[in-house]
């Protein structure tokens, strides 16, 4: 039995909570992922992480082996259920993702603070191609709020589209607004500002 804390990740939250409408196994869980669309923030692509998930929330006590079996089109499959700690755990971890927003490092952010090692023009290119990809992506995400909204699913479970649709059109926003202002010269700088800011002290 281990003595420490659960580990909590959106694949494990996840996990534990399709878990709580019914005891499935591994497949299972993908296949309700996939057509819940919540493939859109889990990622079970690929299958060696959704098994080492279940191993560890197996581990830690908050899912239990129901049965294991077999018939003449698949092979053996256990099928999970969630335990009583592991209904606590996941109402624990889902306050604590909803209330308190935690410190990521996601790509984006690290690749503008190095973008002096690309042109302007260079920059305003990628920055273009990036926007052409996330108004595709803002394309298939109103395309799913439609038709969710048309399935007549409860606003309740459309949340998390909703959310990505708002963060990703912020963001095509400001990166249209990024490169037109590189495109115009707005946004412009020279060796000699970088050189002579870098020369400054330290400021505390």
């Amino acid at each position: 039995m281990t003595t420490s804390a659960p580990r909590s990740s959106p694949l494990a939250l996840t996990v534990l909570a399709l878990l709580h409408y019914k005891p499935l196994h591994p497949y299972g869980i993908q296949r309700l992922v996939k057509e819940w669309g919540k493939e859109q923030v889990v990622n079970v692509k690929q299958r060696a992480s959704l098994y080492r998930t279940i191993e560890r929330l197996n581990g830690d006590g908050l899912i239990a082996v129901r049965e294991t079996g077999r018939d003449q089109q698949y092979p053996e499959r256990t099928v999970y259920e969630v335990t009583a700690a592991g209904r606590e755990t996941a109402r624990a971890w889902l306050e604590e993702m909803l209330a308190a927003p935690k410190q990521e490092f996601p790509e984006f952010p690290a690749a503008l603070s190095n973008l002096l090692l690309l042109m302007p023009e260079d920059i305003a290119d990628v920055l273009k191609r990036r926007a052409d990809a996330l108004a595709k992506k803002l394309d298939g995400l109103e395309a799913a709020m439609a038709s969710e909204e048309k399935q007549g699913l409860p606003r309740v479970t459309r949340l998390e589209t909703e959310y990505l649709r708002a963060v990703t059109a912020a963001e095509l926003e400001w990166v249209r607004g990024v490169v037109e202002d590189l495109r115009t010269g707005r946004l412009a700088w020279s060796k000699e500002q970088l050189d002579a800011f870098a020369a400054e002290p330290t400021r505390q």
